[in-house]
């Protein structure tokens, strides 16, 4: 039997579930069982667990539907704890170093307890401590709960504290399926113990969201708040409770009503008067003899609660607040005269058939929106698809291909009142989340480098990217985001936190690569020059940061010397720049200025790149992959990056022009170590993308068909490769 059963619920936290983990793996004390729950075996979480039952014998992974939330999910782990005591701690919260050990050596000094309070601290998404939680007073060591009466148990959360689980089990002590369960955990708990302790260090780190508590968001289960209260004064007059322990837990249950009910827009309006007269029937039934409310607003509000005065305690509220509410302003377009027909479109209905599409900030018809603007076009015809361009990328646009100019009137007259806005990067600033429009982020690569608020520690970064206060604002519009594999899913939560729904639906752009044929491929290479019978290399470096403008890192002329006639070599400039730097009597050709990269990526037979995105997509076609790390380090400390790019390569590394030349003089860029290396990075880089990705974003966001109804995705072990393949050569 260990010491303590730790359970830890993770739903929807996968990005910082590993944190949370390895808090606990890391302590100095070890006589613990730890109880992840996850909503599936495979859901991001889940992964992230069963990964780490792989490496920690004490790791012990349970499932529990995500419909029943985190109450579901703790009490699904007790059932299946073994501990002494149990713990919570939640999916993106840590345990502080030593905690263990403190938490240890303060039941030993005091005995068996039913309960051990300690200390937490909350610290806000930014990683940046805000407040201690203290508890407050009570005796030294072990007591009753009737010497506390403070300590009623209601505004301590279950994760911070420590439960014998005999005492826990012995009263049948669960969480209910729904919210607020901290409320009537805490409250029964309290009610129920005979010896309590309290513990007067901080041993957990609990994260404020940046996306807010649930318990804070507008919806009908802010009802369950009024269950949880009767839930502990139903027991609190079934045992007698005498007034003493009454009056502080009955002030401290009504201070959490009186919260929700001075913020009325959590609840939907229809539900509004209901709340408060359910409320005031509560307190009215439930309050002590003699009770005495606060002094000043707070007592007002009392009063009018057990009054059910509903009308007065709204009136309250509004002068408390100010009636008047200062008029939305929107940081429109500059022009007086666009910015006001822009106002005035927000004004009319959306269009329930009009969709707009945007690929990197307007520069052309390309990427993940070009990719589901075609397959919308062949699943949803009768919705008007708007492509939104700056004007220098009109001309390159397919002829047939709807469009309007970026800061046009047309182009504000399409954001105004479309209903499905889609877009690989993020729309202006002046762009207005309209209710009832559905925004889908694309991105457009799987990160290897930092990105979103995860670039706020790297100062070159950070400099050029702005607000991101900004940068949040944007990611609040998103309704979705898009996923190629669940690496990405984890970092997007972290660099993106939001409210939106991930879609693990892979890469519409890379579906190309699964639905190609050989003959498309022969007409790419034609169409961007390659020779008849050469080896084409895709020379793809990413941009840096801290440099301006384009240089590529390599010299391409003396490579193509080096390695002989047979190859040629295809640079592709970041898309930042709209050429690259080709040189060398034709053997270099210059595709930065073609539209689609995925056409790039189809007619080479192998791919060079530094650090770029590309190559998680390219890996798609199963050929060689070399890596050409020659500033690895510098990138690494001024970028910043995820994860050890030279650890877990897609193929062979080179670090010097010397050691790149020679891995195609003798031809180990594809052998079959080459091929080792690219198989394990396909396999966790290409999970998702199975050439049926648009489709599945089409059905679930433009047609708004049941998730059950979509296509899943095909396992890499299961797939058939494309036709394009066979163009490899050895």
């Amino acid at each position: 039997m260990p010491r303590f059963s730790i359970i830890v619920p993770a739903f929807g936290v996968a990005g910082r579930l590993s944190q949370a983990l390895d808090s606990v793996l890391g302590q100095s004390f070890g006589d613990f069982e730890l109880i992840p729950v996850c909503d599936a075996p495979d859901s991001p979480a889940g992964s992230v667990a069963a990964a780490y039952a792989e490496r920690h014998s004490e790791v012990v992974p349970l499932t529990s539907p995500p419909a029943g939330g985190l109450g579901v999910a703790r009490t699904t782990g007790m059932a299946a704890a073994t501990g002494t005591y149990l713990l919570f701690l939640d999916g993106d919260d840590v345990l502080t170093p030593g905690a263990l050990a403190a938490i240890d050596a303060r039941l030993e000094a005091t005995g068996e307890v039913d309960v051990l309070f300690f200390d937490h601290e909350r610290v806000h998404w930014w990683d940046t401590e805000t407040s201690t939680a203290a508890l407050g007073p009570a005796p030294d060591g072990a007591f009753a709960p009737g010497l506390a009466p403070e300590l009623t148990g209601v505004s301590v959360p279950a994760w911070s504290a420590a439960y014998r689980r005999a005492f826990v089990t012995g009263h049948r002590l669960t969480f209910p399926a729904s919210h607020f369960t901290d409320i009537g955990w805490g409250g029964l708990v309290t009610l129920t113990a005979e010896r309590m302790a309290v513990l007067r260090s901080v041993c957990v780190r609990h994260l404020l969201r940046r996306q807010g508590s649930r318990l804070h968001s507008p919806g009908a289960h802010q009802l369950d708040l009024l269950d949880q209260v009767e839930l502990v004064l139903d027991r609190a007059g079934e045992l007698g409770l005498p007034e003493d322990r009454l009056r502080p837990l009955f002030e401290q249950l009504f201070s959490a009503v009186l919260r929700t009910a001075t913020h009325p827009e959590r609840l939907p309006a229809h539900l509004r008067r209901a709340f408060f007269r359910r409320a005031g029937a509560l307190y009215r039934r439930h309050r002590p003899a003699g009770f005495r409310p606060p002094e000043g607003s707070v007592g007002v509000q009392h009063r009018l609660l057990s009054a059910g005065a509903y009308d007065a305690f709204h009136a309250l509220r509004a002068v408390s607040q100010g009636t008047a509410r200062a008029a939305r302003q929107v940081p429109r377009p500059q022009a007086v005269r666009t910015r006001a027909r822009y106002a005035l479109s927000l004004r009319r209905p959306l269009d329930p058939d009009l969709a707009v599409y945007c690929a990197y900030w307007g520069r052309g018809y390309a990427c993940n929106p070009a990719a589901i603007h075609a397959k919308a076009r062949e699943l949803a015809p009768h919705i008007r698809s708007v492509f939104l361009v700056e004007p220098g990328a009109v001309g390159g646009l397919p002829k047939d291909v709807d469009h309007a100019v970026i800061g046009s009137r047309a182009y504000w007259d399409v954001l105004a009142r479309a209903t499905y806005l889609i877009n690989n990067a993020n729309f202006a600033d002046g762009v207005v989340k309209r209710p009832g429009s559905v925004h889908l982020q694309t991105q457009h690569g799987t990160p290897l480098k930092r990105m979103g608020v995860d670039q706020s520690t790297y100062p070159v970064v950070a400099a050029a990217s702005g607000s991101f206060t900004k940068l949040l604002t944007r990611v609040d519009r998103w309704d979705y985001n898009l996923s190629s594999n669940r690496h990405s899913t984890r970092m997007w939560e972290r660099a993106f936190p939001g409210s939106y729904e991930t879609l693990e639906y892979g890469y519409p752009r890379n579906d190309v690569y699964y639905t190609a044929t050989a003959d498309d491929v022969a007409r790419v290479r034609r169409e961007l020059g390659v020779p008849e019978g050469r080896t084409a290399l895709l020379y793809a470096p990413t941009h840096r940061d801290h440099s301006t403008g384009f240089e590529a890192p390599l010299d391409l002329e003396a490579f193509c010397e080096a390695i002989g006639d047979e190859y040629v070599v295809l640079l592709r400039a970041h898309y930042f720049y709209d050429r690259g730097t080709a040189q060398g009597a034709g053997r270099v050709i210059d595709v930065t200025r073609h539209r689609s990269s995925e056409d790039v990526c189809l007619a080479a037979d192998a791919l060079i790149t530094d650090y770029s995105s590309i190559m998680f997509d390219y890996a798609n076609l199963d050929r060689p992959i070399v890596v050409y790390a020659d500033d690895w380090d510098v990138y690494r400390e001024v970028r910043g990056v995820y994860f050890d790019l030279l650890e877990a390569p897609p193929g062979r590394v080179a670090r010097t022009p010397e050691e790149l030349t020679a891995l195609f003089r003798d031809g180990a860029y594809a052998d079959a170590s080459a091929a080792a290396l690219r198989a394990a990075f396909r396999e966790r880089f290409c999970q998702f993308d199975d050439g049926r990705a648009a489709e599945r974003v089409v059905r679930r966001v433009l047609l708004g068909e049941p998730p059950e109804s979509i296509p899943p995705v095909i396992p890499l072990a299961e797939r058939v490769p494309a036709p394009a393949h066979c163009l490899v050569r050895s």
